[in-house]
């Protein structure tokens, strides 16, 4: 690996260390570092360490994982569909997992479903993954029929304007508690992942980072056509099949936990691409693993308006510092792929 090359990644490490470590300590209430590190270490308890154990150090690693995870399923979409602009929700998995929770909330009034299920983050949790799962398995359904990479693009496409329809035709009948459940939902949070969602998200989300870490070579290999692929030997087919079910993976349990979070997967892979200058998966693949990580976390931190007692909705954040980057890359970029 050259040097710089390792360079940079040691830089973006510290850099991910650092803001994780700002992310504990900033918020409504300051926490002097020298506190996290006798919480964390020595297993301290003092007025702090409830706030660290239980609210700040779970989201800092939602944050971690689902950043990561987002990046990674962009990148995965950017190389499949040889777009610069797609993203991981490209498929319909976000819209998905939307028309799973509006359901969920639209039957709230139904005598036979518990209302625990609508008010607590279990029953929107399962309602977002099954939404996502059924539009999972549309899409591999039609990939095994479909061979060429754009019309399946467009499948997806379509899959999730039919499923944000419905799900705006829901929001246009339900009555207005249901609907603010709703709404705050789909504003993104990553404070609403506790241990206890901890267990699930944690592997469902490494999983899918550690299957994509295995795939750099034959990604490569794709990026310069599926005739090149198939001459060295990828199965194209399979090779697929498997990105869209570890971006499926990623971005439907990402969504499903944290609500819909926007523009990380678009953004991330394109800054990693120009910092360390390289198209190689081998190096992007991780470089976006740590950016997507830094991205949200830096998110997280504007949207706990440090010192103050509000916060923003990390959907906006996200959307408010993404938007701009990827305007300059449709100015800046011609042809990322040339």
């Amino acid at each position: 690996m050259p040097l710089r090359t390792t360079i940079i990644f040691f830089l973006l490490l510290m850099i991910l260390v650092f803001v994780f470590l700002m992310d504990i300590l900033l918020g409504s209430i300051q926490i002097p570092i020298q506190k996290i590190f006798s919480v964390i270490l020595t297993n301290h308890h003092d007025g702090y360490s409830e706030i660290i154990w239980q609210f700040r150090l779970p989201k800092a690693l939602t944050a971690t994982l689902v950043g990561s995870s987002l990046a990674v399923s962009g990148l995965l979409m950017q190389t499949l569909f040889k777009n610069p602009l797609a993203s991981p929700y490209v498929l319909g998995i976000s819209s998905g997992a939307s028309l799973g929770v509006a359901l969920l909330i639209m039957a709230s009034g139904a005598s036979w479903i518990p209302i625990f299920m609508v008010t607590s983050g279990w029953g929107q949790i399962f309602a977002a993954i099954i939404g996502a799962l059924l539009i999972l398995m549309l899409v591999l359904l039609f990939s095994t029929r479909i061979n060429d990479t754009v019309s399946l693009l467009i499948v997806g496409m379509m899959f999730g304007s039919i499923t944000g329809a419905l799900v705006n035709v829901l929001q246009s009948i339900t009555n207005p508690d249901a609907l603010k459940i709703f709404v705050i939902w789909t504003m993104g949070s990553l404070s609403a992942v506790s241990w206890e969602y901890m267990y699930i998200m944690f592997p469902m989300l490494f999983a899918g980072l550690l299957i994509s870490l295995l795939l750099p070579k034959q990604l490569n290999a794709l990026l310069l056509g599926e005739n090149y692929a198939k001459s060295i030997g990828v199965t194209v087919f399979r090779l697929r099949f498997i990105i869209i079910l570890v971006t499926c993976l990623l971005a439907g349990a990402a969504t499903a936990f944290t609500g819909p979070i926007a523009f990380i997967g678009v953004a991330v892979p394109h800054i990693i691409r120009g910092i360390f200058r390289s198209s190689d998966h081998r190096i992007i693949l991780p470089g976006s693993i740590l950016g997507g990580a830094i991205l949200l976390l830096m998110c997280d931190i504007v949207s706990q308006l440090p010192g103050s007692e509000y916060t923003l909705p990390i959907n906006s954040v996200s959307a408010i510092i993404g938007a701009p980057i990827i305007i300059w890359i449709i100015f800046k970029n011609k042809n990322l792929y040339s």
